[in-house]
């Protein structure tokens, strides 16, 4: 019996050799005797379709996926994202070529909503502001009323895309008793309502948010949705927090609103281009935070994603369609239907 193969991307191993998260447990792969997994590098950041020729499921990190990166074999039947971010798959090639594309949504709506909370919290108490004062002793606790914060209670917490995250984010600022709205054209109404969500348009999402969080993937349609012109429409006291993609923001725009304080200041973990240069205008703001696109990094974040990839997998590997594709309609797909019906 031919074993099932399964790929991780090169970068998931430390140039030593030893593992770079070793909270992403393998021992799933490794306990299957149906199971034969190996560690493949990208050339030059990408995959190679010669690399994976033997390959019936790819765990991708950061490496590119394109269309180059498809063997002509037949064989690859998934390639699984670690994350949620799929702008590194070239989908619609995968897609053309019967390929599966899924994303891990249960290892990172948690995480990621806690990040959002994070920075609404920093933001909201001038956090780093504060901490700078500490340090300055009583030079700075002199200066200590001239860094009021904001109060939580009836302000208003929005957001564009009310999925995965975005609910996650809503259910979790429960407590702190603010207003919610979100803009989501594809809402379930359900959600919304058992949340306390009104669903606005989205020019209001932006002109009525007191804390506004992007939480869409970024799509052609998505890309530079917060320009400048949406930017002046927001509230001069407004934050803006982007955990999503730093396309999705145009980030001149936005140096340009914090500079001239056309909102308040803002929680950014993505950036365009990213990373940025060191020298980049937005890393020189005293009211921006800015992370590295890591800051819902933690071990239980990372071995959820981990464990969802591997679900998949095994999902596939048993003949069955894994649950959170992207391509959706690659479930219906005669070669994929055929590929899964080998499997079982």
């Amino acid at each position: 019996m031919t074993k099932f193969r399964v790929a991780l991307s090169g970068d998931f191993m430390k140039p030593d050799g030893s593992p770079a998260f070793p909270m992403f447990d393998l021992s799933p792969l490794d306990k299957d005797p149906d199971i034969n997994f190996e560690f493949v590098a990208p050339v030059k950041g990408r995959m190679t379709a010669e690399s994976l020729l033997e390959f019936d499921a790819l765990i991708l990190l950061s490496s590119l996926f394109d269309a180059n990166s498809i063997p002509d074999n037949g064989r690859l039947a998934l390639v699984a994202r670690f994350g949620v971010g799929y702008d590194s798959v070239d989908v619609d090639a995968c897609t053309k070529a019967g390929i599966g594309v899924v994303i891990t949504p249960d290892g990172v709506r948690r995480p990621v909503a806690v990040t959002i909370l994070t920075f609404i919290l920093a933001l909201a108490g001038k956090l780093f502001d504060k901490d700078k004062l500490a340090r300055q002793g009583s030079a700075g606790f002199d200066k200590r009323a001239d860094y009021m914060g904001v109060g939580l209670v009836g302000r208003t917490l929005g957001s564009v895309g009310i999925g995965n995250i975005g609910a996650e984010m809503f259910r979790m600022c429960r407590p702190f008793d603010m207003k919610f709205i979100a803009h989501d054209p594809w809402a379930d109404p359900a959600v919304a309502k058992e949340l306390g969500i009104e669903l606005v348009s989205q020019a209001q999402v932006f002109q009525n948010s007191d804390f506004l969080s992007i939480n869409t993937p970024l799509t052609p349609e998505t890309e530079h949705m917060v320009n400048a012109e949406r930017l002046a429409s927001m509230k001069s006291t407004a934050y803006l927090i982007n955990t999503s993609r730093g396309p999705v923001v145009d980030q001149p725009a936005l140096v340009h609103a914090l500079k001239t304080g056309v909102i308040a200041g803002a929680g950014i973990d993505v950036f365009d281009p990213e990373p940025p240069s060191a020298d980049d205008p937005i890393l020189q703001l005293d009211n921006v935070i800015v992370t590295p696109h890591a800051l819902c990094w933690t071990d239980q974040c990372f071995a959820g994603i981990g464990a969802s990839d591997i679900e998949q997998v095994l999902k596939v590997k048993n003949g069955e369609a894994p649950p959170h594709l992207v391509n959706r309609t690659i479930a219906d797909d005669a070669r994929f239907k055929k590929r899964l019906a080998g499997y079982k």
